[in-house]
């Protein structure tokens, strides 16, 4: 196996840019997949449909918000999956993987939770009920679930939450010993962002498992979510994902997109190319690190700019649909 992929890699060094595709270069790399975010809206769209389909470049998709506590628990204990079951969908008619997101967050959670004034032991059993439930619905389906997603402040603190407010940290292992027992065999993740670079919040991370492993709490990958600056990628981006790999866990790029100030220039292009080239390559180079996901694949329907004023062009591929020479980095990362 490592001959055949060896061989690959060396032929596809050969392969003109304009005909190289993503999964297969990961692959080649010994990783997993490469895959995307998308969201339901964006399904309407047929030319974005036809590439979110090509499984060259994405084998694995992540529901951007219809598996979110929101869309799937809106009421206590009315649970609804017809925004996720249409992705799952979707990935299963062309065989792509899929990532699960996300059981608990502190954001996009119904009025219900963050308003129901529940004492911890009802808390934690809506917790429990919400992950089984969410998990089990998905059963089979899914290959890992960013369980906890963003627990963290930036100096390594827990984050206030309805959640942590009420139960501590207790909320954390209820909710993967849920899962566990839901689908045995879903990789369980905790998922997060600004810990790309060595730091007080991946110190914090790299705590925070160590101690569930110790506990005998089900915990099975670190999710690196990597919504990045353009020329401020980490330069201990490699070295910190090797040090979450040597604790025994997964490593996965989760949510990566790499945003400049607009206007884009050539210069900001060029760096952004750079970029993600950096963060493609320190993933190869780690083998615990099994894949990357592209937090959506188009600038048509990145978050970004809804959410960073004057901010954008953060994907590989520009708004409409044409590959960016960020896609050309990716490529050269994976090479």
């Amino acid at each position: 196996m490592v001959k055949i992929a060896s061989l690959l890699a060396t032929i596809l060094v050969s392969v003109p840019f304009s005909a190289a595709q993503l999964t297969i270069l990961a692959q080649a790399a010994g990783k997993k997949y490469f895959g995307t975010a998308t969201d339901n809206p964006e399904l309407t769209n047929t030319s974005y449909v036809a590439q979110l389909e090509n499984t060259f470049d994405f084998h694995q998709l992540t529901p951007a918000n219809s598996m979110k506590w929101d869309a799937t628990e809106p009421s206590r204990g009315n649970f609804t999956f017809s925004g996720g079951d249409q992705i799952v969908a979707q990935a299963e008619a062309h065989r792509q993987l899929m990532r699960g997101h996300n059981c608990v967050w502190h954001n996009q959670l119904p009025d219900w939770v963050t308003a129901g004034n529940f004492d911890n032991a009802t808390l934690l059993s809506i917790v429990q009920t919400h992950c089984s439930t969410l998990v089990r619905h998905y059963r089979g389906k899914i290959l890992s679930w960013d369980v906890i997603n963003e627990p963290f402040n930036d100096d390594g603190t827990f984050r206030e939450s309805v959640f942590f407010n009420t139960t501590g940290t207790t909320y954390i292992p209820t909710a993967l010993r849920a899962a566990r027992a839901a689908d045995p065999h879903a990789k369980l993740y905790i998922n997060d962002f600004n810990i790309e670079g060595t730091g007080a919040k991946s110190t914090a991370m790299a705590n925070l498992v160590k101690q569930l492993k110790a506990e005998r709490v089900p915990i099975d990958g670190i999710g690196v979510q990597s919504h990045l600056i353009v020329g401020e990628v980490p330069s201990t981006f490699r070295q910190n994902l090797q040090n979450f790999a040597d604790l025994g866990v997964e490593v996965a790029i989760t949510e990566l997109d790499i945003r400049m100030t607009l206007p884009e220039t050539p210069a900001l292009l060029a760096q952004q190319a750079e970029d993600y080239k950096t963060v493609i390559s320190a993933c190869k180079a780690v083998s615990g690190c099994i894949g990357v996901t592209v937090w959506d694949w188009t600038d048509k329907f990145s978050w970004v700019p809804g959410t960073f004023a004057g901010q954008g062009a953060a994907c590989p591929w520009d708004e409409n649909f044409v590959k960016k020479p960020a896609y050309h980095g990716i490529v050269e990362g994976w090479l």
